[in-house]
């Protein structure tokens, strides 16, 4: 794996190379992987600074037509980063817990969001003051609820003409939802995900937060770049404590640590063992669709959302 390139350098800074633990892959990754060590499957670089800017060509070029891009990333590390890049480059995201038929049936999730409109209108004017305060308790809570799960689409009139997901395990409904009517799907996929229904996969580690902000924050500049904004510099890194980032339900083994990114890994310290295909089962393809009950514009939701 060269270490040459800068864009390369700050991949390896950012620990995007770090993929699951190997009982823990998917043989549909295996082209991604450049070795492993320590237990942990190493990602080919390579491919990802291929991988990241064909999606960053391919977005940019979106932008410039005037099209939208939804970014959707509902796990913990990923949720602060969504938001803050899909605002910076003025697209949709959803941050919270994904709603089934959310692309699929378009038409019901206006119509909630129609509802959360005209609850805020509701509390601007005066029948809401004239309430009783049970009444306008249970106003305040569908409206805090619809708010969190669909503010980030709020504005958005028609499907998107792009989905770029973090995680493709944790957001598989979405992917599987723009898969069924045509939207492009961008995912960053680890080496536990399934590529197959991803147009623009790039290989990277999807649970370390500065990895996850480094793909992001490149796409949302592409994103910019295309739409005729300034290109902003790509924000470094903040130096915080990161929680212990996990795999699945296990934590990578502590035994791997990052390198700095002024130290170029050593060839022969990355064991350059390519895993048997045959020996770990992909995981199931058959993944549950949810099903949203709306009752009167309003929709059922539950705190789920992780892996």
């Amino acid at each position: 794996m060269a270490v040459g390139s800068k864009v390369i350098m700050e991949l390896l800074e950012n620990g995007v190379h770090f993929g699951h633990q190997t009982n823990k892959w998917n043989p549909k990754m295996e082209k991604y992987i450049f070795g492993k060590k320590s237990g942990i499957y190493i990602i080919d670089l390579k491919k990802t600074e291929e991988a990241l800017a064909e999606a960053a060509e391919f977005l940019s070029g979106l932008a410039a037509s005037g099209k939208t891009v939804l970014f959707a990333g509902t796990k913990k590390q990923a949720k602060e980063i969504i938001r803050e890049e899909a605002g910076r480059c003025g697209m949709f995201y959803v941050d919270e817990r994904w709603l089934g038929g959310c692309l699929t049936n378009f038409t019901t999730i206006r119509r909630s969001v129609e509802r959360l409109n005209h609850l805020q209108e509701m509390k601007e004017g005066e029948v809401y003051e004239s309430l009783p305060k049970k009444e306008k308790a249970h106003i305040d809570r569908e409206e805090q609820k619809l708010l969190k799960n669909l503010g980030g689409i709020r504005e958005m009139k028609g499907l998107p003409d792009c989905l770029m997901a973090v995680d493709a395990e944790a957001e598989s409904i979405a992917i599987r939802e723009a898969h069924k009517i045509g939207i492009p799907v961008i995912a960053l996929v680890d080496t536990n995900c399934d590529p197959d229904l991803i147009d623009y996969p790039i290989p990277g580690n999807d649970d370390a937060i500065r990895a996850i902000r480094y793909i992001v924050s490149t796409l949302a500049d592409a994103v910019k770049e295309g739409s005729g904004g300034v290109k902003k510099e790509k924000p470094r890194p903040k130096k915080e404590e990161e929680a212990p980032e996990e795999k699945g339900e296990e934590k990578k083994e502590a035994a791997v640590e990052e390198p700095k990114a002024a130290e170029e890994p050593k060839e022969e310290e990355i064991a350059e063992e390519k895993p048997e295909s045959a020996a770990v089962e992909s995981p199931a393809d058959d993944i549950e669709e949810e099903e949203e009950e709306v009752i009167e514009g309003d929709i059922k939701l539950d705190d789920t959302g992780k892996k």
